[in-house]
């Protein structure tokens, strides 16, 4: 989510310079956009941004909690192995 995050920071950026040289470039489909079109819609995009950002942080921070909190727990056991019985009936080997 991070990463994603990163990618939309640098399209709000791009989205912002190219509007702010031509506004007509990013918004295409209105018939007179202004550069208080592009400031209210970059703006908007830099919130969702760090919201993505800050949430994706959050989640990566609790995910390496729960694993560290599971290798802590991780208790190797020795495997039991079988003793030879004395009792069972020995088969003669062929030559």
């Amino acid at each position: 989510m991070t990463h994603f995050a990163i990618n939309l920071g640098i399209l709000t950026i791009a989205f912002f310079v190219s509007g702010m040289i031509k506004p007509r470039w990013p918004l295409f489909f209105l018939k007179a956009p202004s550069r208080f079109n592009i400031a209210t819609v970059t703006t908007i995009m830099i919130m969702i941004t760090m919201t993505l950002f800050g949430e994706g942080h959050r989640r990566n921070q609790e995910e390496q909690k729960l694993e560290k909190k599971a290798a802590e727990h991780v208790v190797p056991a020795p495997v039991p192995v079988p003793a030879p019985d004395a009792e069972a009936p020995k088969t003669p080997q062929s030559k």
